[in-house]
C-alpha cells in the first residue's frame, strides 16, 4: 500500500508531516557533503530525489525524466550552474520550480540566479528543514501545492562526516593533478568548509594559490587523519 491508497484522513496527516510528498527533486551539486544535506532535507519532507554532480550528468538525467524541482549549485566542475538555469527557465514546458544555491556572496549570487531565471536562491549552508520546505512550497504551482497545512519542523540536518571526508579526498585528488583547477577548487573548498563550519579550512582555501597547494594538501590530509577515529 502506497501513500495514495491510504484513507483520506491518514493521507492528510501524512501530507502534513511530509509536505513535499509526491515531488521529485533533482539536486545538481558537486559536494557530497552539501548534497547529503539536501538529500536529508528532501527525504525528511517526503520527496524523492535524484542527484547529479556536474552539468553533463544533470543534462543526462533531464533527457530521461522531468523533476518537479531542480536545485542547482552555481559552481560546478564543468561549468556554471547559471547556464543550466537559463536553459531550464527558457524550456517549454518549464520545470515547476528552479532554485539556485551557492556558498559565494549571497547578494551577488542571488542577483545572478534571478537574472538567469531561477525562482529563488538558497544560501549555503542549507540546514533548516522549515526554511527548505517554505522556499519550495512558495514557488510550487497551484496544482502541485498541498491543500493540507503542514507541520512546521524547526529541525536542522547534519550530514555524515563520511561525506565531508569524501569531499576532502576529492580535493586532494584535484591538487595532485599536474595542472590543478584552482579557479574551481578554491570556491569548492570554501563552500564545503562553510557547510561543515570549518573556519580554519575556509581561511586556508581563500588563500589557495599554485605555490601553496602543497601546504593545502598537507592540511587536508591531516584533517582526514584526525577525522578517521570519529567515523
Amino acid at each position: 500500500m502506497d501513500e495514495f491508497s491510504l484513507p483520506p484522513q491518514r493521507q492528510s496527516k501524512l501530507q502534513a508531516l511530509n509536505p513535499l510528498m509526491g515531488l521529485t527533486i533533482l539536486i545538481v551539486e558537486d559536494s557530497r557533503y552539501a548534497s547529503e544535506s539536501l538529500r536529508l532535507l528532501s527525504l525528511r519532507s517526503g520527496a524523492r530525489i535524484r542527484r547529479a554532480d556536474c552539468l553533463t550528468s544533470a543534462r543526462r538525467h533531464l533527457r530521461v525524466y522531468r523533476p518537479n524541482v531542480a536545485i542547482i549549485d552555481l559552481g560546478l566542475p564543468d561549468g556554471s550552474g547559471l547556464d543550466l538555469i537559463r536553459d531550464l527557465a527558457g524550456a517549454n514546458p518549464r520545470l515547476p520550480v528552479i532554485l539556485a544555491c551557492s556558498a559565494a556572496d549571497p547578494h551577488d549570487s542571488a542577483a545572478q540566479a534571478q537574472d538567469a531565471g531561477a525562482d529563488a536562491f538558497l544560501a549555503k549552508p542549507i540546514e533548516s528543514l522549515a526554511r527548505y520546505q517554505e522556499v519550495i512550497l512558495r514557488h510550487l504551482p497551484p496544482e502541485l501545492t498541498p491543500t493540507t497545512p503542514r507541520v512546521i519542523h524547526n529541525d536542522r540536518v547534519t550530514p555524515d562526516l563520511v561525506a565531508y571526508r569524501e569531499d576532502l579526498t576529492h580535493a586532494i585528488d584535484l591538487l595532485d593533478q599536474p595542472d590543478p583547477p584552482l579557479p574551481y577548487l578554491r570556491p569548492f573548498l570554501m563552500g564545503i568548509a562553510q557547510e561543515a563550519g570549518d573556519r580554519d579550512l575556509e581561511a586556508q582555501a581563500r588563500g589557495l594559490m599554485r605555490d601553496t597547494r602543497g601546504a593545502m594538501r598537507r592540511a587536508l590530509s591531516k584533517k582526514i587523519s584526525e577525522m578517521s577515529p570519529r567515523l
